[in-house]
């Protein structure tokens, strides 16, 4: 129960990885107001994994401004305070790079990049404001430094959330506020089954890649929060942690023509 008594909010809950935290930091003793733009899923998602009392569903896009300050308005309405922040709602597009139109390319930022920030200086702002600190992690992914063409705008959005990450650890952290993100290697979600892996062959592929021959899970992913968002991370700020099952540390391989 190292969350006892906190109050957590995390964007795009209604399933996956998103989910999984909100299912943790239960498990850990925190209450968690759940967002995601998808409302019957979210509120499916609240009924199932807790008490009216411990979980609050607000529906949410995060790529308007607007609509992520809200949300955090509605958790200090709800519980009178906000403690972790999880920046997790995200999309993900496959495409050819040539391809990428003006219009793919603002949807994937808006909902990654832009979401994030606010979500951070929103939090931020109220975590000021209570004065007894906060951590606010950002959900990013090993493409935030892998140069995969085929999802060139979600590697995009995510190498600028690790800049939204440290520069705000350094923003806040005179405020007792720690920022940190979590880069997930291929975790078996709807969005990953969907967009990254939709063969046989790109299964196979992610797996030579991977040094410990498998997949992720959502749960994994969920660990790593629970871990940052508690005092046993208590030193930690401005880093991206990557439970990615060895992939960073393996280069990657390029067709080679005889």
């Amino acid at each position: 129960m190292r969350l006892e008594g906190k109050i957590a909010v995390i964007t795009g809950a209604a399933r996956g990885i998103g989910r999984a935290c909100a299912e943790r930091l239960l498990a850990e003793g925190a209450k968690v107001v759940i967002a995601d733009v998808d409302s019957a899923r979210l509120h499916e998602t609240a009924s199932a994994i807790g008490a009216p009392e411990e979980v609050l569903a607000v529906t949410t896009d995060v790529s308007k401004k607007d609509q992520v300050e809200a949300l955090i308005a509605a958790a200090v309405e709800r519980f009178s305070r906000l403690d972790i922040m999880v920046n997790n709602a995200g999309i993900a597009m496959m495409q050819d790079f040539l391809e990428v139109t003006e219009a793919d390319y603002d949807k994937v930022l808006s909902v990654n990049l832009k979401g994030a920030f606010f979500g951070v200086q929103a939090a931020g702002r109220q975590m000021i404001a209570q004065g007894q600190g906060g951590v606010i992690i950002n959900m990013s992914s090993i493409n935030s430094g892998l140069a995969n063409p085929r999802v060139a705008t979600y590697a995009i959005s995510k190498g600028g959330m690790n800049q939204v990450t440290s520069t705000a650890a350094v923003a806040f952290a005179p405020h007792g506020i720690r920022v940190v993100g979590v880069g997930p290697g291929t975790i078996m979600t709807e969005m990953v089954e969907g967009s990254f892996i939709d063969s046989e062959e790109a299964r196979r592929t992610v797996l030579s890649r991977t040094p410990l021959g498998r997949c992720g899970t959502a749960e994994e992913i969920a660990a790593v929060v629970a871990f940052l968002a508690s005092k046993d991370a208590s030193y930690i700020t401005g880093e991206t942690i990557y439970p990615d099952g060895g992939r960073r540390v393996l280069n990657y391989t390029v067709p080679v023509k005889e």
